[in-house]
């Protein structure tokens, strides 16, 4: 193809049908396949030839085109790749022609030498429209142009790029002109306008993004680089008692959620139902009736088109209201007093837990009478907890349950397991090993459970979120620590240049964050770099992996922080956080086992975590914060791997999401099939058959099904066990879903006992499997494919990418 070629095919009314020009078709289909190995032109050529037709028009064609390559896939995973560069070289039409103003085409060769002298067109055409900030153009253009790696364009597999295609790059009256590279470096120019060499640290950001070391949070890549620059992921908000405050707080969650963020709203301090007012001399109906409106101020405010607000709605288990909240998400009861489109999450603290495994009675309190439980945690809650009894006993408050703690806690799980909600999440572990404890409390988390930052009626806290893609950093041979050393650093100081950059919509938000500075590194691509060493996650040593991977991460977030102390000056409430008095995250579990009175926390460190210490008391910290492992569902389907920490969800399965339905194949799975010659359509069949799962394949070893045992294949105690052991390292918390086949109420109260136990901060969601419903014969269908690929049921909530 040339840039002004004739397209492959034309519709041009009232003429005859112009016939395809079918050399250039397999010219086309034979350059998607080349260096792809076991991925052949002639099975997508004969799909093309069923579909196709003269007079055919240029878009439906590359449609067609498309759509051949990706029926294949279940078939052999390279032609997931296959597919999306059949999907570049219609948005490398589309792009080009937009900014030329008249048909363009070019193909990937011809792209390599057009990129510098697009990217610069780009920029300004993109400024010109309103969408890009003015002050990407003051850039060096040339030099900035000259670093793009065109070839990262065939990194993508279908999903990743369809992902992109859909929700991020910039488009005009429904054209896009941001063609991946240039999407990569927009936003790699938006995270460095205030850095003193601006381009140089530019192409330092383009080369993680745009090799899927590193993935910024999705409202980043949104919004870096635009002219509405807002650039956070999550914001935590306490509701204070008082009318005027809650309808503000509907208010402050609108402007939060307009522009992509994720909310998580402590809802604890609000009276319970009966509870008096003073100013009508009336009984209060509850907290219940204003989630209701909360539920819907997210569900109006549908973030410029993109998806629905999103929001968590967090209470402490001691409040009067907690047995309501738990009905939140029910089908059936008032659908007055329902959420349904709101997520819910019980703030537990370690006494009430205390008191199911001691089967002794809990007491439900409105906070109007007992204000100052919200603020206290640990050892302090439970003395004044204790003494709040006693004050209801001698009939000193007037709203007030008594309730055996384990018909409690059995109801919390009971409602977990049939509506997904309330998370359950632990208020004690997430205070004592605070940080920044010394400058108030946590009460919540956020709407994926990995935040942790304090909030008060003064101040919206904001966490800015990225995610390391571990798959890139290891070999069959463990773990490159030179190489995740170095994304490490230049990782943490992107993060903390959104604070900086970042368009706050509340001045409590940007009066917080530039306060505190936290960021949230995370990790993705986990289950892959199990598979990669040929480790399976129901072992010692994915636990192991699990410890040293985020150790490594842990150390050189921190000592990146504290560089950057050096550099920027530290974070304004430093002194008096556990930075400055030289206690890091592995050290605050002595703070929580010394509060709970017994110890099951694993202590191993493997680095030099003594100078570290030295190097933090000396040079402080840039960040209040710096690791959070969010759910990384969207950006993980960007760079192709599994997301965040989760196990693999099926090893053949239909994924859907916003972009549509994607045949999802493990192709780890795939190469170690083809090398034991096991790798066949009856094996294809036998996935579809049995829900991606390879337990029931007789044919298949041992070994390989242990090794890609699937989610609900996997002993839970071993996601919680790994978990405990990246906790000790993460100064905020992580995303865990949890997995049960056939859930129990036996085998519900010990996983997540198990989990409290073990320290962990958060969990998020429980999935529980369900009988698919999809036809699973393995007949061919008239068209010579086989039928039926498993459809999942999602394993992660859609409604928001925040964290994602």
């Amino acid at each position: 193809m040339t840039e002004t070629a004739t397209p492959l095919a034309v519709r041009d009314p009232g003429a005859e049908p112009v016939p395809l020009d079918w050399d250039r078709v397999s010219a086309v289909v034979e350059q998607a396949c080349r260096g792809l190995d076991d991925a052949h032109p002639e099975p997508v050529l004969a799909e093309v030839r069923r579909t196709v037709y003269d007079g055919i028009s240029s878009a439906e064609l590359a449609e067609a085109l498309t759509l051949a390559a990706r029926t294949l896939v279940e078939q052999e995973p390279n032609y997931s790749r296959v597919t999306a560069r059949l999907l570049l070289d219609a948005l490398r039409g589309e792009a080009l022609s937009f900014l030329a103003g008249a048909p363009q085409e070019a193909d990937q060769q011809q792209m390599r030498a057009r990129y510098r002298d697009y990217f610069a067109d780009y920029v300004h055409r993109g400024v010109e429209l309103g969408a890009l900030d003015p002050e990407l153009a003051t850039f060096d253009l040339e030099r900035l142009g000259a670093a793009i790696e065109p070839d990262r364009d065939l990194a993508f597999d279908f999903l990743g790029l369809q992902t992109l295609h859909d929700r991020y790059l910039l488009k005009h009256d429904g054209a896009r002109y941001e063609l991946p590279q240039a999407f990569f470096l927009r936003v790699a120019m938006g995270l460095s306008l205030r850095e003193d060499d601006r381009e140089a640290r530019a192409i330092e950001f383009y080369q993680l993004l745009s090799s899927f070391d590193f993935m910024c949070s999705t409202p980043t890549l949104f919004n870096a680089g635009t002219t509405r620059p807002q650039l956070s992921s999550c914001f935590l908000t306490t509701v204070e008692d008082d009318l005027e405050a809650i309808f503000s707080s509907y208010r402050t969650n609108a402007l939060l959620a307009k522009y992509s963020g994720g909310l998580g709203n402590d809802w604890t301090p609000v009276r319970g139902i009966g509870a008096h007012i003073r100013g009508t001399n009336g009984e209060s109906q509850g907290v219940v009736p204003f989630l209701k409106i909360a539920n819907d101020t997210a569900v109006a405010v549908n973030q410029g088109g993109k998806r629905k607000g999103a929001v968590c709605a967090y209470l402490e288990t001691w409040h009067i209201d907690v047995e309501e909240f738990l009905d939140l998400r029910k089908n059936t009861g008032d659908d007055r007093r329902r959420t349904h489109d709101m997520n819910t999450a019980n703030w537990v603290p370690d006494e009430f837990l205390r008191r199911v495994e001691a089967d002794e009675q809990w007491t439900l309190f409105s906070p109007d009478e007992v204000p100052d439980l919200h603020d206290l945690y640990g050892r302090a809650f439970a003395e004044r907890y204790r003494a709040c009894e006693a004050a209801a006993e001698r009939g000193e408050l007037r709203v007030h349950k008594r309730v055996r703690a384990v018909e409690l806690w059995r109801r919390m799980l009971t409602m977990l397991f049939e509506t997904g909600h309330p998370w359950i999440t632990f208020k004690d572990p997430c205070n004592l090993r605070s940080p920044q404890q010394h400058a108030g409390v946590v009460h919540s988390s956020n709407l994926c459970t990995e935040i942790t930052l304090n909030t008060s009626a003064d101040e919206v806290a904001v966490c800015n979120l990225g995610s390391i893609n571990l798959a890139r950093h290891v070999t069959a041979d463990g773990l490159d620590r030179e190489h995740l050393a170095a994304t490490t650093r230049t990782a943490v100081r992107m993060l903390d240049n959104v604070i900086d950059i970042n368009f706050y919509t509340v001045d409590e938000a940007r009066n917080s964050n530039l306060r505190h500075r936290p960021v949230g590194l995370g990790l993705m691509g986990h289950s892959d770099a199990l598979l990669r060493q040929g480790l399976a996650m129901s072992s010692a040593e994915a636990v192991e992996f699990a410890d040293r991977s985020t150790e490594e991460i842990s150390y050189h977030a921190i000592a990146a922080s504290a560089r950057l102390a050096e550099e920027r000056g530290r974070y304004e409430s430093f002194e008096g956080s556990l930075w400055s008095r030289g206690i890091l995250p592995i050290d605050s579990l002595e703070l929580l086992a010394r509060d709970r009175g017994d110890d099951e926390f694993d202590r191993s460190t493997r680095l030099d975590w003594d100078g570290l210490r030295e190097l933090v008391r000396a040079s402080g910290m840039r960040n209040s914060n710096v690791m959070a492992i969010a759910p990384t569902a969207t950006i993980a389907n960007i760079c192709g791997v599994g997301q965040s920490v989760e196990p693999i969800y099926r090893n053949l399965y239909v994924k859907s999401n916003m972009s549509g339905e994607f045949t999802a194949i493990n192709p780890h799975l795939v190469s170690d099939l083809k090398r034991a010659g096991l790798w066949d359509e009856a094996m294809v069949a036998d996935l579809k058959l049995h829900d991606g799962s390879l337990g029931p394949v007789d044919r298949v070893p041992a070994e390989l099904k242990t090794r890609y045992a699937t989610a609900f294949e996997v002993e839970p105690r071993w996601l919680v066990e790994a978990a405990a052991r990246r906790q000790k390292w993460i100064d905020q918390a992580q995303s865990l879903n949890l997995y049960l086949a056939r859930p129990s109420g036996r085998e519900l109260d010990q996983l997540y006992r198990l989990a409290w136990r073990k320290g962990l901060k958060t969990t998020y969601y429980l999935r529980s499997s369900s009988a698919t419903h999809v036809e699973k014969s393995t007949l061919r269908g008239t068209d010579g494919r086989l039928n039926a690929v498993p459809a999942s049921c999602s394993t992660t909530e859609t409604d928001c990418e925040s964290c994602q």
